[in-house]
């Protein structure tokens, strides 16, 4: 049962030995999980609701540059529709962040980090909702 304006994709996870160089020239090596096809996902679905006019503003939140194709694919259907539809990109900040730009072609919504982390959704959506 999905829950209204939540939709799951399953996507694998791979494991993948990772090399890392620890104090006094050791190294440990270990399988690090990760994730495939997460972005082209999120992509597509951007795409096809700006066709389908079910949104009019679209935050990702994320500064992954690979989203900016998708931007100007949305830019475009909507001139072509004849409406107003926003993208923005919102993205953690801090002393420590070192890049301090949004997605290319939206508008960047830059949020502190400890507030950025305070909105973090732990919800397992793989699991029903009461």
């Amino acid at each position: 049962m999905a829950r209204r304006g939540v939709r799951v994709f399953k996507r694998e996870i791979r494991y993948r030995d990772q090399t890392i160089k620890l104090g006094g020239g050791t190294t440990l090596t270990r399988p690090v999980a990760q994730e495939k096809g997460v972005d082209v996902r999120i992509a597509i679905e951007l795409i096809r609701y700006a066709f389908s006019e079910e949104y009019d503003v679209g935050l990702i939140f994320s500064q992954d540059q690979d989203f900016s194709e998708a931007v100007g694919e949305i830019k475009r259907i909507a001139e072509k529709q004849k409406r107003w539809v926003k993208v923005a990109s919102a993205f953690p900040v801090s002393a420590t962040c070192r890049n301090r730009r949004g997605i290319n072609g939206t508008d960047w919504i830059p949020i502190e980090r400890e507030l950025y982390d305070q909105c973090r959704d732990e919800t397992d959506y793989r699991k029903p909702q009461l």
